[in-house]
C-alpha cells in the first residue's frame, strides 16, 4: 500500500511538471522574444529623436517689411507728387491709366492687407507644427507676435476707413487734409509693423540658432542638474501669482505632446519587436 501511493506521488509530480514545461513552451511560442535580445533604448530613441527643423518664417517677415517700406514709399510719393503739389497731375493720370491717385494708394494698401493675411496664416501654421514637435514655451512667447501685424494693419485699415468716407468735408475746411491723415496712418502703421515683424524676426531667428530639443527633454536635463546641485527649482503647478488659465494651457498643451510622442513610441516599438521577431 504504502509502494502505490509513492507511485501515485510520483505519476502526480511528473504530471505537473509535464504541465509546467507545456505552459512554458506555449508560453515561449505565443511570446518568441522571451529568449530573444531585449531592444535596445538607443536604438528605440534614436527612432523617435527627429533632426531640429528651422522655421522659415524669418525670412518671410524680412521679405514682407521690404515689401512693405517699398509700397509706403511709393504711395506717399504719388501722393506728394500727384495730389498734394498738384504740378504733375497729368503725368500721373496718364502713368496710372487715369485712376485716381487716392484709389491707387487705397489699392496697394488693400493688396498690402492681403499679404499680411497669407503671412499670418503661414506663421500660424508653422508654429502650430512647432508646437505639436514639443516647443509649448516657444509657441506662447511669439503667440502674440503672430497677430499683430494682421491686427496693425486691420486697424490701418479702419482708420483709412473712418478718414476717406468724411473727405470731401474735411478737404472743404482744409485743403487736401484726408491725403495728409492717409500719409500719416500709413506711415504709423509701417512703423508699428516694422517694430512687430523685427522683434518676431529676432525671436525666430534665435530660436533656429539655439536649435533646442522639445520642452520636456529640456526640462529633464534642468531637473538632472539642479538633482546634481542639491537645487530644487520647478515650474509645474499651481503657486500665488500664477494664472490658473496659464497653468491649465501648459498642462493641455504638455499632455497634447506626451499623447503624440507615446503614439510613435509604441508604433516604433511594435516595428522592432515585429523585426526582432522575423529574424
Amino acid at each position: 500500500m504504502p509502494n502505490k501511493c509513492v507511485m501515485d506521488s510520483k505519476r502526480l509530480s511528473a504530471n505537473v511538471q509535464s504541465n509546467r514545461n507545456t505552459d512554458l513552451t506555449q508560453s515561449t511560442e505565443d511570446d518568441p522574444l522571451i529568449d530573444g535580445p531585449l531592444i535596445s533604448k538607443d536604438a528605440l530613441e534614436s527612432s523617435i529623436k527627429r533632426e531640429f527643423q528651422k522655421l522659415p518664417t524669418a525670412w518671410t517677415a524680412g521679405l514682407l517689411m521690404v515689401v512693405h517700406v517699398v509700397l509706403v514709399g511709393l504711395c506717399v510719393t504719388l501722393a506728394v507728387v500727384c495730389v498734394l503739389v498738384g504740378n504733375h497731375a497729368e503725368e500721373c493720370e496718364v502713368a496710372l491709366s487715369g485712376l485716381d491717385t487716392v484709389a491707387a494708394v487705397l489699392l496697394a494698401k488693400t493688396a498690402l492687407w492681403l499679404l499680411v493675411f497669407l503671412f499670418e496664416r503661414c506663421v500660424q501654421h508653422q508654429h502650430s507644427m512647432a508646437r505639436r514637435r514639443g516647443y509649448l514655451r516657444f509657441y506662447r512667447v511669439t503667440r502674440e507676435l503672430q497677430h499683430m501685424p494682421l491686427l496693425i494693419h486691420s486697424a490701418g485699415n479702419a482708420a483709412v476707413l473712418v478718414v476717406m468716407a468724411p473727405s470731401s468735408i474735411l478737404d472743404k475746411r482744409v485743403r487736401n487734409l484726408s491725403v495728409y491723415l492717409l500719409i500719416v496712418i500709413i506711415c504709423v502703421e509701417l512703423l508699428a509693423s516694422i517694430i512687430c515683424l523685427t522683434k518676431y524676426t529676432v525671436h525666430v531667428l534665435r530660436f533656429n540658432k539655439q536649435s533646442p530639443s522639445p520642452d520636456v527633454s529640456e526640462e529633464e536635463h534642468s531637473h538632472t542638474f539642479s538633482a546634481g546641485t542639491s537645487v530644487t527649482r520647478t515650474e509645474t503647478g499651481f503657486r500665488d501669482g500664477s494664472s490658473l488659465e496659464e497653468v491649465v494651457e501648459k498642462q493641455a498643451d504638455l499632455i497634447e505632446y506626451l499623447k503624440q510622442h507615446n503614439t510613435q513610441l509604441s508604433k516604433r516599438l511594435l516595428a522592432l519587436s515585429s523585426q526582432q521577431a522575423r529574424a
